[in-house]
């Protein structure tokens, strides 16, 4: 049907180690190149992690990693150096652009507002920065973005703080910003909220925002 809003399956995977929710992208990810699944929204929390993007510096978080006893892995998303962990809502959206979204900047631009939307729903206000990316609550970083585009089918995604320790943070420089700090959902409300509240949030307004019939799973497997 000509004009039909295209079906999300979004699934909250509850926590899940990063590589294997690498494993899973990559694998939708050429799925969904040969037209053999639908678009996808994975929504989950990972165990403490340090990621590196292709301009990442491990210098930047060997010392931290070793204090902390995270993880370090390398991967082929943009961006610098982040963290991961319980408390943080992880998206990882597997869409195809095609035919009319083939905009990486849009692309960007669309989950910073689906970001934006999702913290205005709990009264938090937040916005973008000119020459930045994320989603920002004054000089304080709340959502972190790092994405892959391949044959215009997306990987990888968007890391929002909703009620996680800020403390991993400290021994890094957060996505290569110097100068910044970092926030999280709760701080910002001044009241406890959950993951899967901000998750249940996120997506109604990742659908609204691109344009899909949301599809929720709550299942680890498919």
């Amino acid at each position: 049907m000509i004009g039909a809003r295209a079906p999300l399956r979004v699934r909250m995977l509850g926590e899940i180690p990063y590589l294997d929710a690498w494993e899973l992208q990559r694998n939708l990810a050429e799925k969904r190149k040969r037209g053999e699944t639908v678009d996808h929204l994975l929504l989950l929390e990972h165990p403490s992690v340090y990621t590196l993007g292709r301009r990442g510096d491990l210098g930047h978080i060997k010392e931290a990693a070793e204090t902390l006893g995270a993880d370090v892995v390398h991967t082929d998303r943009g961006g610098d150096v982040t963290w991961h962990g319980p408390g943080q809502l992880v998206g990882y959206p597997i869409l195809s652009l095609e035919p009319d979204r083939k905009d990486i900047v849009r692309y960007v631009r669309d989950l910073e507002e689906a970001i934006i939307r999702t913290l205005a729903d709990f009264g938090a206000a937040a916005w973008r920065v000119p020459g930045y990316t994320g989603v920002w609550a004054g000089d304080e970083k709340v959502a972190a973005i790092g994405v892959r585009i391949s044959r215009w089918v997306t990987s990888h995604g968007f890391a929002l703080n909703v009620c996680c320790s800020l403390a991993p943070y400290r021994k890094i420089v957060p996505c290569g910003i110097e100068g910044k700090g970092v926030t999280t959902l709760s701080r910002l409300t001044g009241r406890a909220i959950s993951v899967a509240e901000a998750a249940d949030r996120m997506a109604v307004r990742f659908s609204e925002v691109f344009d899909r019939i949301p599809i929720r799973e709550d299942e680890q497997d498919g």
